[in-house]
């Protein structure tokens, strides 16, 4: 049944946590509280973006700067439990930080003009910059409060979604390309910010995991991975299953697996998992930069 999460089953977080050896999903930081915080907490909003503003034709949401000060919260409730901030600082050394923002920046954002100026204000080039600089100073700030080893997972295809297809694509299939292109310049610069972040900051590690490139796979061919239906979501409404995400009480596709997205916007839990499976240890050499997840764990 339903984990509060939008999918059919697991993220590809929950799937990495899987392969770290969590048994359990991370705690959300609303429940999370007491010793459990230092199994590690769970700060995702929905439609939360790094900008503020993203998402707010959806109502409420912690913004990517709300997430690091919980964050700090957190810190210093560790500090307590552990005794002083040597042993906290030790033991977040230790913790593996996943960041994957950047989707609802264009999706909640920068391609939604009837809600928001972004587009007029900026070229993709500079949304990506403006993005990029506002991204990294929080990062900046999750290490000045412990974070040592960081995988920052990039954008994924948002115009080969149900919702830009049964919007943008004349013919339903071909992915939208404007803003697939938007989403690589987005990637490049988050690619280069690892670097820069490596060079800077020498007693952390920071790595770049690749879901575009992994998405591109699973669309280039979906049969090899097991997918049948790459371009309509297996709950939903309209053309595509995508103009409307999938409703309550709506009776869902039967096939699950068989399909790449969920709903109008975010992947299967079949997707999850081999998302998470190649971000844990990569199959290509692109997959992950300058190595995977199970690597990061291993320092």
């Amino acid at each position: 049944r339903t984990t509060g999460r939008f999918s059919n089953g697991k993220t590809t977080v929950d799937v990495i946590a899987q392969l770290l050896g969590f048994n359990n999903y991370i705690p959300p930081y609303a429940t999370a509280s007491g010793r459990a915080i230092l199994g590690g907490v769970n700060y995702a909003s929905a439609a939360a973006g790094i900008r503020d503003e993203t998402g707010q034709q959806l109502g409420a949401r912690i913004s990517f700067g709300g997430q690091v000060n919980n964050y700090k919260n957190t810190v210093s409730q560790v500090v307590n439990i552990l005794g002083d901030e040597n042993t906290a600082a030790n033991y977040l050394s230790k913790c593996i930080y996943s960041l994957g923002m950047g989707s609802n920046d264009y999706l909640n954002n920068y391609f939604m003009p009837q809600y928001y100026s972004s587009s007029r204000q900026y070229t993709p080039e500079q949304f990506a910059n403006v993005l990029i600089q506002q991204y990294s100073r929080g990062i900046r700030d999750l290490y000045n409060y412990g974070a040592r080893k960081v995988a920052l997972i990039g954008v994924g295809q948002i115009g080969c979604s149900p919702n830009e297809l049964a919007q943008n694509s004349p013919d339903g299939r071909t992915c939208v390309q404007r803003i697939n292109n938007a989403n690589q310049i987005f990637n490049t610069k988050l690619k280069s910010l690892v670097d820069v972040l490596n060079r800077n900051l020498t007693d952390a590690k920071f790595i770049y995991i690749d879901a575009y490139g992994i998405f591109q796979d699973l669309i280039s061919n979906p049969s090899g991975f097991g997918f049948r239906v790459t371009n309509a979501g297996c709950c939903g409404v309209g053309r595509n299953n995508g103009q409307i995400t999938c409703l309550p009480l709506q009776t869902p596709c039967r096939n699950r697996n068989e399909y790449l997205f969920w709903d109008a916007f975010h992947p299967t839990e079949a997707a999850n998992i081999i998302v998470g499976r190649r971000s844990y240890s990569a199959q290509s050499s692109s997959d992950a930069y300058p190595f995977d997840i199970r690597r990061l764990a291993q320092l």
